[in-house]
């Protein structure tokens, strides 16, 4: 299934996406003793796999009968999951990794009364590998669970920044609660998988950097954070490193890359994450930028009216306008 969270009629709803996404599967209005799992995504969440299977029940008997089948262009879609309990941004993918430092250094190296020499030396200082450690561990930082938003949502940017760009990521919800997790069990704790746009204002991040603390109001603003369409159940998805995912701005694509690059997988953050420490369903771990995937890499980043598409294979579209705020 296709989850979605909706608001309709002033409340929030959740459903599955049928008929081409032309319509939705309201859960409530399909099965009116539905119960308390089917009153939020957390709650369907944390009612762990009976619920997901009554979820599926309920939605093949809506659209045999048409009970709860509602018009999708009637409502607005939420972010799938609006108040995940947490979030975590891996780095997964290399590529990303190496183009975006060699970027960097180009761009910092250009500042300088010689940048051809000052290129050279950065060259030397090895500012174009990714660092030793990057192989060693996942990495990861925790951005604002504050700032999620959905597809189709205008995002203001911030106005201490004037570089906007965007990153194309996908993502994984936990479904179940452990730690100590190892590699061999992960998989069993992903409930499913979205798309992640983890906007930035490369400007600050750049400068924050420097303070070796991590982003800040680099990443954290309002709406900053968009997620969806719908999370797609994992039994949907059987090779999560087999998706095809692209960027477009404006109908243009700016890049694509595949799942399949990721050189740790969520098996890997999961586990590294779960040690010594509890993960709780409903938390989101993103795959971080796939190579391509943001305008750092290409030299070329978002103007204020914008219209920013993430598409993930089996997922969906991720869309979201950039408005100066």
């Amino acid at each position: 299934m296709r989850l979605v969270t909706f608001a309709t009629a002033g409340a929030e709803r959740i459903g599955a996406l049928a008929d081409g996404d032309r319509r939705i599967v309201d859960f409530v209005t399909a099965f009116a003793d539905a119960g308390s799992a089917f009153g939020s995504m957390q709650a369907l969440i944390e009612a762990g796999p009976a619920a997901l299977d009554r979820a599926r029940e309920i939605a093949a008997d809506a659209q045999r009968s048409g009970r709860g089948m509602i018009d999708a262009a009637s409502v607005r879609l939420l972010a799938p999951l609006p108040g995940p309990p947490q979030l975590r941004d891996f780095l997964c993918f290399e590529k990303h990794l190496i183009q975006a430092f060699t970027r960097i250094q180009q761009m910092r190296a250009a500042t300088a009364p010689d940048p051809e020499k000052a290129l050279r030396e950065l060259e030397k200082q090895g500012g174009f590998k990714a660092p030793k450690i990057w192989y060693e561990r996942p990495s990861f930082y925790k951005p604002s669970r504050f700032g999620v938003c959905g597809t189709d949502q205008d995002v203001k940017w911030p106005a201490y920044s004037k570089t906007i760009d965007y990153e194309l990521e996908f993502a994984c919800v936990i479904g179940k609660r452990g730690s100590d997790i190892s590699k061999e069990q992960a998989r069993a704790h992903i409930f499913g998988y979205t798309i992640f746009n983890d906007l930035s204002a490369r400007d600050e991040q750049s400068l924050e950097m420097l303070s070796s603390l991590g982003p800040g109001k680099g990443k954290d603003f309002d709406n900053s954070n968009p997620i969806g369409p719908c999370i797609t159940t994992a039994d949907e998805i059987p090779d999560p490193y087999a998706l095809e995912m692209i960027v477009r701005v404006n109908g243009e694509e700016r890049g694509r890359g595949s799942s399949r690059e990721m050189h740790w997988k969520y098996e890997d953050c999961i586990a590294f994450v779960s040690r010594a420490e509890t993960v709780h369903p409903g938390e989101i771990f993103c795959s971080g930028t796939v190579g391509n995937g943001s305008g750092l890499e290409i030299g070329r980043y978002l103007e204020p009216g914008d219209v920013v598409e993430l598409e993930v294979e089996k997922i969906g579209v991720l869309r979201n306008r950039i408005l100066r705020g």
